[in-house]
C-alpha cells in the first residue's frame, strides 16, 4: 500500500530527525524508483510551505521512520495541509510505541512515556522524574525514549551568527541510566534505584535487535551496540512478564 502510494508521488520527502533509518537512503531510492528529499527539522518546522507547495494538484509523500503521528510536528503538518484544503491520506506503520511489545511487557500495563534528553553543563532537566514516579506508584511500566540530535546547530556558532552543525548524536542506554541515577540521587523520592528492573532495547524491529533485562546498574555493563536505543523501567510484573524476562536476563 505504501509502495503504491510513493510510486504515484511527484515528490518524496523522508523525515530524518525523530528517528534513524536503518538502511541507506540510496537503497530506498532504488526500491521506490524515486529520488528522496531529506526533510530535517529545519525544513519540517520552518519550511512546511515548501513541502506542501503544489500538493493540491500533485501527490507528495512525507515518509516517516515509524508511524506518522509519533511526533506532534507531523500533526502540525497535517493541520497546515487541511487549512490549505489539501487532502491528506495517512498510511500507518509500526513504531517504538507498539514494537516495544517485543520486550515482553504487556502494552496495556505501560504508563506515560517519557523522553530523556542529553544533559549539558548548565541544563539538566528532570521533568521526566515525576512521570516515572507516578507510573511506578501505580505499578506501571515506563518507556523512556532517548535523545536524538541530528543537524543541531552548536550554541557557539549561533552566538557568532554563523550556523555550524554538530555531529549527529544518539543517546545510549548507558548515558540514560547514568542521568536517571543522577536525578534520583538529587531528588531522593524513591522513583527507582540502581536495583530497579529495567529492559534495554536496541535497534528494535531490525534483524540485529537486542533486548537485555537486568537491574539498572547491571545494564551499564552491557554493550548494546549501535543506535537506536530505548529503555524500559519495569513496574509491577505479571507472572507471564516475569517468565519472559528470564529469557532476556544476562547469564
Amino acid at each position: 500500500k505504501g509502495l503504491e502510494a510513493v510510486k504515484k508521488c511527484e515528490r518524496v520527502y523522508l523525515e530524518s530527525y525523530t528517528s534513524l533509518l536503518l538502511v541507506p537512503r540510496e537503497r530506498l531510492e532504488e526500491f521506490y524508483g524515486k529520488s528522496i528529499i531529506d526533510a530535517d527539522r529545519e525544513l519540517v518546522e520552518m519550511g512546511a510551505d515548501t513541502i506542501l507547495e503544489g500538493a493540491a494538484d500533485t501527490d507528495v509523500a512525507f515518509l516517516v521512520v515509524g508511524d506518522p503521528f509519533g511526533a506532534t510536528t507531523h500533526t502540525d503538518l497535517e493541520l497546515r495541509a487541511r487549512e490549505l484544503d489539501i487532502p491528506v491520506k495517512k498510511i500507518h506503520n509500526a513504531s517504538i510505541m507498539n514494537a516495544i511489545g517485543a520486550a515482553g511487557l504487556q502494552l496495556y500495563r505501560y504508563g506515560e512515556t517519557v523522553s530523556i534528553v542529553f544533559f549539558t553543563e548548565t541544563w539538566r532537566p528532570d521533568s521526566f522524574y515525576d512521570k516515572i514516579l507516578s507510573n511506578r506508584k501505580n505499578g506501571l511500566h515506563t518507556l523512556c525514549l532517548l535523545d536524538i540530535k541530528t543537524k543541531e546547530p552548536s550554541l557557539e556558532s549561533l552566538a557568532r551568527g554563523k550556523v555550524v552543525y554538530e555531529p549527529p548524536r544518539f543517546m545510549s542506554i548507558h548515558t540514560a541510566v547514568e542521568q536517571l541515577l543522577e536525578i534520583e540521587d538529587k531528588r531522593k523520592e524513591g522513583a527507582y534505584s540502581k536495583d530497579t528492573m529495567c529492559i534495554g532495547v536496541a535497534r528494535i524491529g531490525s534483524d540485529e535487535q537486542q533486548i537485555v533485562a537486568g537491574t539498572m546498574e547491571s545494564l551499564l555493563e552491557v554493550d548494546f551496540g549501535p543506535p537506536l536505543h530505548s529503555l524500559i523501567l519495569a513496574g509491577d510484573l505479571h507472572t507471564i512478564e516475569e517468565e519472559i524476562l528470564e529469557f532476556f536476563k544476562q547469564n
